[in-house]
């Protein structure tokens, strides 16, 4: 008895620290994130966040910085969530990502992508 005790009380206390589960993103999903991280890391544009442009390759490591944390608390199980919480805004400062293509004004980072999401959708 004296040794199922102490064994006992340590899978109380394991079990009670664990993490939840995250549920995995789906497959289809993921497949629309991985491609919309291919066409920001392949754009000739330029991303503005906080007020400071920025290329495109630091733009990528940005969002996968935020999109990591975000994942890894299941707050991202669509490429529209990975948009509108990753891809969008400032989570300091509130503000607007823009993006700025040569020859074109400045748009919002959630329109530019959107707009990618719709043709990648339509194959």
């Amino acid at each position: 008895m004296k040794i199922l005790l102490p064994a006992f009380f340590l899978t109380i206390s394991v079990a009670a620290s664990a993490q939840p589960v995250v549920p995995a993103i789906p497959a289809r999903a993921q497949t629309q994130i991985d491609h919309l991280f291919d066409y920001i890391a392949r754009s000739s544009c330029q991303f503005n966040r906080n007020g400071s442009w920025h290329d495109m390759a630091s733009a990528k490591a940005h969002v996968d910085t935020k999109y990591q944390y975000l994942k890894e608390r299941g707050q991202i199980d669509s490429a529209e969530s990975f948009i509108d919480n990753a891809a969008t805004k400032s989570s300091f400062s509130g503000k607007d990502y823009l993006v700025q293509c040569p020859g074109a004004n400045a748009v919002d980072s959630g329109s530019w992508l959107k707009a990618e999401l719709a043709r990648f959708r339509q194959g």
